[in-house]
């Protein structure tokens, strides 16, 4: 199957309930990622997270669908239309 690149950004809207549940989820796709980008914003309550990976649309779709299941976790993807 082919794979695409895609980038996701998540904000953490309450970084310290849902970072160790974003983190396992992260690490069980540790396969298909390949980049990590995390800023805090302690002094706004907030985490805003960039994540790089290559997949199939199938393990994309499944790795934001999990992660966008999380309480208070945003979430937005960019897919490439290039297959690799």
């Amino acid at each position: 199957m082919k794979r695409k690149v895609a980038v996701i950004s998540a904000i953490l809207e309450s970084p310290k309930e849902a970072q160790a549940e974003f983190n396992k989820i992260v690490s069980d796709f540790k396969g298909i990622v390949k980049g990590r980008m995390g800023i805090p914003y302690d002094e706004m309550g907030i985490s805003v997270i960039s994540i790089i990976i290559f997949g199939t649309i199938d393990e994309i779709n499944s790795f934001t669908g999990k992660i966008g299941n999380v309480k208070g976790v945003i979430v937005k993807t960019s897919i490439s239309k290039k297959e690799i």
